[in-house]
């Protein structure tokens, strides 16, 4: 079953709901895989970049449920892991997307109250002509080293460019 939400409203997690925040961009929970008797689950979520069509990213983490959040002593935080996997879904048409190495955020979700959140960023590596898509943990201090890496080629495809 499909849950859409968008991804902009904030709610607090001690109570059992997801923080969530973005830029507009909506996500479709595509699995909820239960990983133990606390709770706690793998969620999948769909999103289509809002700048280029035609490219659909699914990106998985982990929520923890209500019981294990009392246990560690960490009510209002999620773990910074996630994967990432990006595929052509469509014929690609590219808008005007940011172009330097630091790259543009294509989604945002909260896993915290206040501190830390998920995040997509896409790359464009314009030598190789490969969209990037990064899915990392931001946090105010002590950043997190894990990420997950996926890449869309652009060679050998109809690809649009436009500048909206």
């Amino acid at each position: 079953m499909n849950k859409r939400h968008v991804t902009v409203l904030s709610t607090l997690l001690g109570c059992g709901f997801s923080l969530i925040a973005s830029s507009l961009v909506i996500a479709d929970e595509v699995g909820d895989v239960n990983v133990d008797w606390l709770g706690s689950d793998i969620k999948i979520e769909a999103i289509e970049d809002p700048k280029v069509k035609g490219v659909t990213c699914h990106v998985s983490y982990f929520d923890r449920g209500l019981i294990e959040r009392f246990r560690n002593g960490d009510v209002f935080s999620d773990p910074s892991n996630s994967s990432i996997s990006c595929r052509q879904t469509g014929p690609l048409v590219i808008g005007d997307i940011e172009k330097d190495d630091g790259g543009e955020s294509v989604f945002s979700k909260r896993t915290s109250l206040v501190v830390k959140s998920l995040k997509v960023t896409r790359i464009y590596d314009e030598e190789n002509k490969t969209l990037i898509y990064l899915s990392h943990a931001t946090e105010l201090q002590n950043g997190s080293a894990k990420m997950s890496l996926s890449t869309v080629p652009l060679y050998g495809q109809d690809v649009t460019w436009t500048e909206e």
